[in-house]
């Protein structure tokens, strides 16, 4: 979603399906989607030690230093200064929240995420950190933090899930700038906002009409996860993990980006497609051993001068909104083996780019779980796809009932 274009479909509520005559209607699908990414944005927050700069937040006088570990050696002292955001009402009362930021980090330099929660009960919640993130390597360990669980809520890697009784009628954020002591660099924060969601239970979810993109299909670049396959094993376990770098990527390279051939060096130049070894690289989230994370995808998108943002949308009408405006949408779902016909596999979690609609109205997507690049391109069901996109409950083929995604999509565009 990019400031008009996608903001226009992810913030409110809607219902995702129509009652009958005389039954009750279904619960609807609740989603806000907020942001801070202007001069006046961040002038609104509480700033500790900030100054804005443009349209962007940076750090000003520091507050102090604080030491973190940094990557292979001794912890290093950092200056930190701190933005918080007014508090933002959620509009209802909100089970889940996955935070996004776009930010420059040049080197000896970092971010941390944070957000606190304002329960319907009138509590408020301690600071949870949503991330701690550079756009490099050498200074900190990019990573998620584990172990954070209270009696409101916990955080799994990109997630805050509250507790019953503890859902969220607001909350605010907070960054924290880090430098390295001596160092006159700061990082530049140019966005930072957050989705809340409270999406009903559901296994399966009535299949939507037309939205106004069938026979629409963009042209964006495809790559397979599969060629990687061993390549690099320490990002996440190898190239048949990283759909989801391998997406954002296919999107990053659909709006012209692509990393240099400095940044590339570092791969040997017979491995094929060697941008995405440096998407998985640069996604990699150190306590999730992966590169799965959602908010780093979008923040490493965003380092290419896009805007990139963590949402949930509401039926695959909201889909072909974002694809006659000319924005792929990546998408994150589960399902068992057979239940997405032509897809060949079953997925506890998989990533895959939305690029159009036939004619019919089936789903084309780019799958990055493919034998090739060429084979790359295919074309699933809409109700299948539309349902295991969306649902928040499935059955694993052993029959237990695990969790989905709910309607997850990335959504990156031009800034």
């Amino acid at each position: 979603m990019r400031r008009t274009i996608v903001l226009m479909a992810v913030v409110g509520a809607a219902v995702l399906a129509v009652a009958g005559c005389g039954e009750a209607a279904p619960r609807a699908a609740e989603v806000d989607f907020h942001e801070w990414s202007s001069a006046p944005d961040f002038r609104s927050g509480a700033a500790e030690g900030t100054s804005v700069d443009g349209d962007d937040l940076r750090i000003g006088r520091p507050l102090g230093t604080v030491r973190h570990p940094a990557p292979g050696g001794s912890p290093r002292d950092y200056e930190y200064a701190r933005w918080t955001s007014p508090p933002h009402p959620t509009g209802f009362p909100a089970t889940q929240l996955v935070t996004s930021w776009n930010a420059s980090t040049p080197p000896g330099t970092w971010v941390q995420v944070e957000v606190r929660g304002r329960t319907a009960g009138g509590v408020d919640t301690g600071w949870y950190v949503m991330g701690q993130w550079a756009s490099g390597d050498a200074d900190i360990h990019r990573t998620s933090v584990d172990g954070q669980s209270d009696a409101h809520g916990a955080v799994s890697v990109d997630t805050f899930t509250a507790n019953p009784g503890s859902e969220l009628v607001g909350y605010q954020l907070r960054v924290i700038l880090h430098r390295a002591v001596g160092s006159s660099a700061s990082p530049s924060l140019s966005l930072v906002g957050a989705m809340a969601s409270a999406i009903p239970d559901r296994f399966e979810v009535p299949t939507s009409g037309p939205g106004g993109a069938w026979g629409v299909e963009l042209p964006v670049p495809r790559y397979s996860q599969n060629i990687h396959r061993g390549h690099f094993p320490q990002y996440g376990g190898g190239g048949e993990a990283w759909c989801s770098p391998a997406a954002t990527q296919m999107v990053v390279e659909h709006w012209g980006k692509h990393p240099s051939d400095a940044e590339l060096s570092w791969i040997d130049p017979s491995h094929p497609d060697r941008v995405v070894d440096h998407a998985a690289r640069q996604t990699f989230d150190h306590a999730y051993d992966g590169t799965g994370n959602w908010s780093f995808n979008a923040a490493y998108a965003a380092t290419y001068g896009l805007e990139a943002r963590i949402t949930r949308l509401r039926s695959l009408v909201e889909v072909e909104q974002h694809i006659l405006a000319g924005v792929p949408v990546i998408t994150s779902q589960s399902f068992r083996e057979g239940e997405l016909d032509g897809a060949g596999y079953g997925t506890e979690g998989h990533i895959l780019v939305v690029v159009g609609f036939t004619e019919d109205g089936d789903v084309i997507v780019n799958d990055p779980a493919s034998s090739d690049d060429a084979s790359v391109r295919n074309v699933y069901p809409r109700e299948q796809f539309e349902t295991v996109w969306l649902r928040t409950r499935r059955k694993d083929a052993d029959g237990e009932v695990k969790s989905g995604s709910g309607g997850i999509a990335y959504l990156i565009t031009p800034a």
